[in-house]
């Protein structure tokens, strides 16, 4: 039976409209993505199929396009298509920070971080760079190390807020192991940016470290002097 044959508030994409998104499955999200299935399997099969093989949908979205194309019923046009709905994502989180006070918004800009951190394989430490009003001018990846580490120099991080012409900087980190707690050597690393920064007359408003899934703000740990 196709999905076109079910009773009208079983289908994926009628559910949807009629009870929003977050009513449904990652089954049946994926399954309205995907528009069609496959021989022999509904788009809500396939979606299952899918999740089934890759162990969830966290691990789908952030696979390479290698492994994504050796999938039953998917392709580079899906991948491509898959990249960009996850880029609009990322930027429509971005341009909510654009509008909003940053320290008014703690747990957009853990959004905001979880969405370009998390998944990378290696450590990265990013910066963003924010205005007097604490709004968001950019965000910047600014080192990248591997799954251990990320060499950071703290001239190059002042140089790089000095370029934005910005007022304060928040900055963040992944710990690819997925424990966000913080290391001793992670806050000796933030009092030395701390401090190189206040030469400049730029604040450091906080220092995030991004998890598996918990992101923790060294601010609110009391770790930031």
């Amino acid at each position: 039976m196709t999905i076109r044959e079910w009773p009208a508030e079983e289908r994926p994409r009628e559910k949807l409209l009629t009870r929003g998104a977050s009513q449904l499955s990652d089954a049946e999200l994926l399954a309205i993505f995907l528009r069609t299935g496959c021989a022999g399997l509904s788009a809500v099969d396939l979606a299952r199929d899918l999740l089934t093989r890759f162990g969830g949908l966290r691990p789908l979205l952030e696979c390479s396009s290698r492994e994504f194309c050796q999938a039953r019923g998917l392709g580079l046009a899906k991948f491509s298509q898959l990249q960009a709905v996850l880029e609009m994502s990322r930027r429509h989180l971005a341009e909510t920070l654009n509008r909003e006070h940053v320290l008014n918004s703690s747990e957009a800009v853990k959004r905001y971080l979880l969405a370009h951190l998390r998944h990378q394989n290696s450590e990265v430490f990013a910066a963003m760079f924010t205005d007097s009003q604490h709004r968001l001018i950019s965000y910047e990846e600014l080192f990248k190390g591997t799954i251990d580490g990320a060499d950071v120099y703290p001239r190059e991080v002042v140089k790089a807020a000095l370029k934005h012409n910005c007022a304060a900087v928040i900055f963040a980190h992944n710990h690819p192991s997925g424990c966000a707690e913080p290391s001793q050597a992670d806050v000796r690393l933030t009092r030395r940016l701390k401090a190189a920064l206040s030469l400049v007359d730029i604040d450091m408003l906080d220092h995030f470290v991004i998890g598996d899934a918990e992101v923790v703000s060294m601010a609110e740990r009391g770790l930031i002097h």
